[in-house]
């Protein structure tokens, strides 16, 4: 009779586990192929991310004044997506701290023209 219970007990402990197990692979799985709840904006516009990440880097380098490069940060996003305002605002002020005037001013007439162009109605 002891036997019989050692043996029903142990079956049961192992259907238990089987049980965890099989919770635990369904938890694990329910999430696959779910969409994200916020997803990036610029995941189909990869030139947009990529232009916005080198005007950060480029503020950031701004900031930590590092001018120069700065400067070919924002000249960079300007080559990735040449119609961005923000990244000629940039390239002139960090050309600008380089004493680059000339080269300023054509970067800020570029990045006013841009501004114009893209308000709305």
């Amino acid at each position: 009779m002891r036997a019989a219970k050692r043996g029903s007990l142990a079956t049961s402990g192992r259907r238990r586990g089987l049980g965890v197990v099989a919770a635990m692979t369904l938890l694990l799985v329910s999430g696959c192929g779910a969409k994200p709840k916020n997803p990036d904006p610029g995941a189909s516009r990869p030139s947009q991310t990529r232009s916005q990440a080198l005007i950060d880097a480029g503020n950031q380098a701004y900031r930590d004044g590092n001018y120069s490069l700065a400067a070919r940060r924002y000249a960079a996003a300007t080559e990735v997506k040449s119609d961005d305002p923000a990244a000629y605002y940039g390239l002139g002020m960090a050309l600008a701290k380089l004493g680059r005037d000339e080269e300023a001013r054509v970067a800020y007439a570029r990045a006013r023209e841009l501004a114009r162009s893209h308000k709305g109605p």
